[in-house]
């Protein structure tokens, strides 16, 4: 059985079709564009997203050449949208899992703060969609339905009115426990619990599409890094990965049972399969590549590809610390009013410092969510499986192992999303039983261990933390009870 994966991503829709051995036959891919708007939103074209979704699909079945039965569909999350049902036309922008203007909702609730995490296992901050979706009700339309963009796209493609287990478990909206919609938290955030879609499965048959050519069923739905974790065989309690794109997410498979953070991270749903449904803790750096991004922007790379090339070029950062906090912070802290600093400069630094500084910010950020993810789960991790763009780059990596202390393995696929919700589909069509049958086993293409010791690495930890601390300090921002 062929399957059509599709990854629809916040630069990107990528497109894969997938052999039965789990072996890729084509790839396609359409860039999606970002708009930045003052005071902190961050939008993106619906018909763009619509046509990205549709030109890449269709691309990878024409140039795959072969059958294909069935469709897994991977989502951004966390970005919302206002549309009619009727007649499926959109009546707002797309706001991204980036957007900040949220902050208004997410503040006036803090007094539920601690009853909305005990339902969804979520922190109260605009990064969710509830809060997105409420800023939205309030500030574009009244009119149609509000709904994470998995809805919209689908009910493009086949008609149908649902969201999977593991993106609703995004919102803020749904009881982690029971994985139904909350009454209690739709009421605080003022949306009506009957205008939600539908929560179905992460591999069961939803409904036929044709928008790729010849018609073919939807059988596999999954948030992104949900999907990226079933991707890189992260199936066991403990098993932990973190997916470099635009930014970084850290996921750690907390087994069977929910299980709230007590550190600092979001719990949610892994995956759901029919009656039964794992549960993951994770964390975001909310800017990654989006940090390469500024770094070319004003000159510091001439493009990304030179990342290793620049930031490799010198030893160390020479005193320079960069908390790369473009779109506020996310896990532990969930400050989203904070702002990106560059610390210690003097005369002797110059542009390869401070993309040295940039990357080891980035690792640091990543490298306390794994700590974190260990205080969790009651053990530290004991690898960290990676994918995503930005593991091309060595220097990153190993800055990464050497933060971790513990060895980092790139997966073989930089497209570790389009393959788990692949899989996902595979199974929903009835081809295997368990995700063991239909997940490729994985085989690193490289493993960065560790080259500093263990005191090293925990100085340079605290170090950037207490440059963290020195940034929300001068945001008036120290922390929330």
């Amino acid at each position: 059985m062929n399957v059509l994966a599709i990854d629809q991503g916040t630069s990107s829709t990528k497109a894969l079709v997938i052999g039965e051995a789990g072996e890729v036959l084509s790839l396609a891919e359409s860039t999606v564009a970002v708009r930045s708007i003052p005071g902190g939103g961050i939008e993106q074209d619906t018909t763009q997203l619509w046509n990205s979704v549709v030109e890449a699909g269709s691309r990878a079945v024409a140039e795959a050449g072969v059958g294909v039965s069935v469709v897994g569909f991977a989502n951004q999350g966390e970005t919302v949208l206002a549309w009619d049902r009727a007649s499926g036309r959109p009546l707002s922008t797309a706001i991204s899992w980036q957007d900040r203007r949220a902050k208004t909702v997410s503040d006036r609730l803090l007094n539920r703060a601690g009853e909305l995490t005990a339902i969804s296992g979520l922190p109260l901050d605009p990064y969710f969609a509830g809060p997105k979706m409420t800023w939205l009700r309030e500030n574009a339309t009244r009119k149609g339905v509000i709904t994470t963009t998995d809805s919209w796209l689908i009910h493009q493609m086949t008609g149908a009115y649902v969201t999977d287990a593991t993106t609703a478990s995004r919102t803020m909206l749904v009881d982690l426990k029971a994985r139904t919609w909350s009454p209690v938290a739709c009421e605080a955030f003022g949306l009506e619990l009957s205008q939600l879609p539908d929560i179905v499965g992460c591999a069961e048959p939803i409904e036929v599409t044709d928008v790729f050519g010849s018609p073919m069923t939807v059988t596999g739905l999954c948030v992104d890094q949900q999907a990226a974790l079933v991707g890189e065989r992260c199936l066991e309690q403990g098993d932990a990965k973190c997916t470099f794109g635009t930014g970084a997410f850290l996921l750690a498979n907390s087994g069977d049972e929910a299980r709230w953070s007590r550190s600092g991270l979001s719990a949610s749903i892994a995956w759901q399969l029919g009656d039964s449904a794992a549960y993951c803790v994770d964390g975001q750096v909310y800017t990654a590549g989006e940090a390469i991004a500024w770094l070319c922007r004003w000159g510091f790379l001439a493009k990304p590809e030179d990342l290793d090339v620049v930031g490799g070029s010198v030893r160390d950062s020479a005193g320079i610390t960069v908390v790369p906090a473009m779109c506020g912070l996310g896990a532990p802290w969930w400050r989203p009013e904070a702002l990106a600093s560059i610390e210690g400069i003097s005369l002797s630094v110059d542009r390869a410092h401070v993309v040295r500084a940039t990357i080891e910010g980035l690792a640091a950020q990543v490298a306390l969510l794994a700590r974190a993810a260990g205080q969790d789960l009651g053990v530290p991790l004991t690898r960290l499986q990676v994918d995503g763009g930005l593991t091309r780059s060595r220097v990153l990596m190993q800055t990464q192992a050497d933060l971790l202390q513990i060895p980092v393995e790139v997966a073989p696929s930089p497209h570790a999303t389009a393959m788990g919700v692949g899989a996902l589909a595979r199974l929903g069509a009835g081809d295997g039983k368990t995700l063991y049958e239909v997940v490729p086993a994985l085989h690193s293409v490289q493993s960065y261990q560790p080259a500093i010791e263990a005191d090293e690495a925990a100085e340079r930890l605290a170090r950037f933390e207490e440059a963290v601390d020195r940034c929300l300090s001068e945001r008036g921002a120290t922390g929330r009870e």
